[in-house]
């Protein structure tokens, strides 16, 4: 086979994974919005179900509600059968993923769900199925064909269960208003906890450490100030204290370029006016956004007087780990 009919056999199944999701959107009703209301409107878990690759999917459908405020488990249908139903309370919500509908092991569930009051939502494929007829809402998750070439592994299928699975999640997300803090407090380590609940004021470079020059300042006690901070700028006041400029080192250079007689001159006279600035109530990461739409590398935390109160160095927002990737 050549590269070209590899390419080809990729593109071929990606091709027909995103049509049969297409169909997918079309066939969304008003079983979805009931299965979005009855999940949110209820006190319990909502315990998903699934053999082979329906259970795999069953398993990162839990993730998902899990992280965004919908408290969800997976349980085996075997492990269920010897014992693990204790798990299930009533009010929870059962979800059973299956392509066939037909699956012994979860027919066998649907009985102890019923005795346990536990209502029954199926992601089936054939909506006509022994466990069809049993569950309370069905959502259609039936494909033409696999993109498995011989029509048997579960690819299109699983697949189309997955995307169902993040619309369900998204949409009861929605209802309840989850909230990107609320994101961030179920999400406290590594960068994406980071990028969600670190503020500007933890990690901005204030008091001693921040570097400041008044307008009238030499050069030379700018560079001073400057070298010492080690931040590679200095924000520039004037006699109200009020943020009127910021000298960096390009902005030094620059000045080199023009002219080597730099001890005569202030650092009003090469300062960048308007410089960009932040408050420090926001999260880091729209530091980190404001500094790469600008092409800058050093932000100035201003309070409500615009009074220079802190830095911010791009080298630290990456250092903590804030871009995405």
């Amino acid at each position: 086979m050549t590269d070209e009919n590899i390419l080809e056999k990729g593109k071929k199944v990606i091709d027909l994974e995103l049509g049969e999701i297409a169909e997918l959107a079309k066939r969304i009703n008003g079983s979805f919005v009931e299965a979005v209301r009855l999940i949110y409107e209820s006190n319990g878990r909502v315990v998903f179900t699934g053999m082979g690759k329906s259970g795999l999917i069953a398993r990162k459908i839990v993730a998902t509600l899990n992280s965004t405020g919908t408290a969800a488990i997976y349980m085996h249908p075997t492990d269920a059968l010897h014992g693990d139903l204790g798990m299930v309370r009533k009010g929870d919500i059962a979800i059973i993923i299956s392509k066939s509908g037909a699956t012994e092991e979860l027919i066998n569930l649907i009985s102890m769900f019923k005795r346990m009051d536990v209502k029954i939502i199926g992601f089936l494929g054939n909506g006509k199925s022994k466990i069809a007829k049993e569950c309370d809402i069905v959502l259609d998750v039936s494909v033409k064909e696999e993109a498995c070439p011989h029509d048997l592994a579960p690819t299109s299928s699983t697949t189309v269960s997955l995307v169902l699975g993040d619309a369900l999640a998204v949409a009861v997300l929605e209802l309840r208003g989850f909230t990107a803090d609320d994101f961030a407090l179920l999400h406290p380590a590594g960068s994406l906890g980071k990028r969600l609940s670190l503020k500007i004021s933890e990690i901005m470079y204030k008091g001693d450490d921040l570097p400041i020059v008044k307008e009238n300042a030499l050069i030379k006690d700018t560079i001073l100030e400057m070298t010492a901070k080690r931040l590679g700028a200095t924000c520039i006041i004037n006699e109200s204290n009020k943020l009127i400029g910021i000298v960096t080192d390009g902005d030094l250079r620059r000045q080199l370029e023009k002219s080597l007689n730099l001890m005569d001159l202030k650092a009003s006279d090469i300062m960048s006016k308007n410089p960009k600035t932040i408050k420090e109530h926001l999260l880091a990461s729209f530091a980190l956004q404001k500094m790469e739409s600008f092409s800058i590398t050093s932000l100035i935390v201003v309070n409500e007087n615009d009074e220079p109160i802190g830095l911010v160095h791009l080298h630290d927002l990456v250092k903590l780990g804030l871009q995405r990737r």
